[in-house]
């Protein structure tokens, strides 16, 4: 009896471990996953009571699934890089449209007129309150530096690991990215001169780099560089490192229990200042992901909504705000080339998102109907992106397929965009 005993308790025992180590494990992972994100300086309802980070866990499981084992999703379908939502340090030099008395107006109810103007744009007096971002001198500026800057520190904190921080001689960062492969590296690369076509200057200054063994930029870190196990003469961008970046939460006007971003009064008129320049930056972010097919950042949050319905109340990936509130779009590699590539899988969250605004920047908008008339988009694009970026033959370009999905995205925009202005122009 007693040897009966001593094996029921040893039983019991090793099944009390077994249930510890079974919750401890992944408790274990999301610690961890927590402190990388304190530390690294890079950084309607169906299914109630799920776990908090279930729908970015499985979202980001589905992202890893092996090509060879999703034939029926469309094409590749690689994990992107999340930069972690919180950072520390960096930049010295983010510019803004702004002074101190444009920094006062941005405060307090609105005063200054109508948010709206001819139907569905932005009032005017909005667009002169805009932050500029990354202007075009500025990021021109950056770009000569960041390509003669020595790189003499790589470490994590850039998102997923085969990316990293670097930081240059002169005491300045930025986020290298090597990609899975080099879809993600070109689609990063296109879509931010695809973004200075559209005006829309809220992505970081980016340039290329060659990881050639003869390269004295990468020579400090060749070490780092070999422990990498990075290709040699593979082509990686790297983009400007802003310091004091926090998440963003996706606005009340743009989440599932809500009728969208309208241009009507009531729903507009009781916004602050900050609240309306910040709904503009969202209008330009919607009309971009969609362009490029991006469905990392508002559109994966739709598609979690299958199993977590307060998804759209944490931070949306890949977007980022200065203390100003200015926003900032990261980690575009999901955009364009591997967007495009598994177009069918998401178009119908990207159509979604895009029927949930008809509120525009008239500046946006006139670049998109001029893309739509001259129809001209990939020679633009191109041109464009030879006479700015050295590396762009090394690199290449998109294939005639995906350039003739971009301009048909362009023509669907602009479609919506007059779908707006005949539903709300009489208002």
């Amino acid at each position: 009896m007693r040897v009966v005993s001593a094996n029921l308790f040893a039983l019991l025992l090793l099944c009390a471990l077994a249930s510890v180590f079974y919750v401890w494990s992944p408790l274990e992972t999301r610690l961890e996953r927590h402190k990388r994100r304190l530390l690294a300086p890079g950084g309607g309802a169906i299914h109630q009571g799920l776990p908090a980070d279930l729908s970015a866990k499985t979202f980001r499981a589905l992202l890893a699934v092996p090509a060879a084992q999703r034939p029926h999703l469309g094409g590749r379908l690689e994990a992107p890089n999340l930069t972690h939502q919180t950072v520390s340090a960096g930049s010295r030099d983010y510019h803004l449209n702004e002074d101190n008395k444009g920094s006062t107006r941005r405060e307090g109810p609105v005063k200054l007129g109508s948010p709206v103007e001819d139907g569905v744009f932005w009032g005017e007096w909005l667009e002169e309150l805009r932050p500029v971002g990354f202007t075009e001198e500025y990021a021109r500026g950056w770009r000569e530096r960041a390509r003669t800057h020595r790189v003499v520190k790589l470490e994590p904190g850039c998102g997923r690991i085969s990316n990293q921080l670097a930081t240059f001689a002169d005491g300045t960062k930025a986020c290298v990215r090597y990609g899975i492969n080099a879809d993600q590296v070109q689609g990063e690369t296109l879509t931010y001169y695809l973004a200075s076509l559209l005006g829309i200057t809220n992505l970081p200054p980016l340039i290329l780099s060659q990881l050639s063994a003869d390269s004295e930029q990468w020579a400090a870190v060749r070490t780092r560089i070999d422990a990498l196990q990075w290709s040699d003469r593979a082509v990686v961008s790297l983009t400007e490192w802003v310091s004091n970046l926090t998440g963003v939460v996706t606005p009340a006007p743009l989440r599932q229990e809500s009728t969208g971003l309208h241009p009507v009064l009531e729903q507009l008129g009781n916004k602050t200042t900050a609240e309306l320049l910040e709904l503009m930056q969202w209008s330009d972010l919607i009309l971009f992901d969609y362009l490029t097919a991006n469905f990392d950042r508002l559109v994966s949050n739709l598609f979690s909504l299958q199993w977590d319905s307060r998804v759209m109340e944490r931070d949306t990936n890949n977007l980022l705000k200065t203390p100003r509130g200015d926003l900032v779009f990261i980690d575009n590699e999901a955009g364009l080339v591997h967007g495009f590539r598994v177009l069918n899988m998401w178009e119908k969250y990207h159509s979604t998102v895009l029927g949930s605004v008809c509120v525009f920047r008239k500046r946006t908008t006139q670049r998109v109907a001029e893309l739509h008339r001259r129809r001209d988009s990939r020679k633009r694009l191109l041109e464009l992106y030879r006479d700015s970026e050295p590396l762009s033959v090394e690199l290449g370009f998109l294939s005639d397929e995906h350039a003739g999905v971009l301009q048909d995205r362009i023509d669907r925009l602009h479609k919506h965009i007059l779908h707006c202005r005949g539903k709300y122009s009489q208002l």
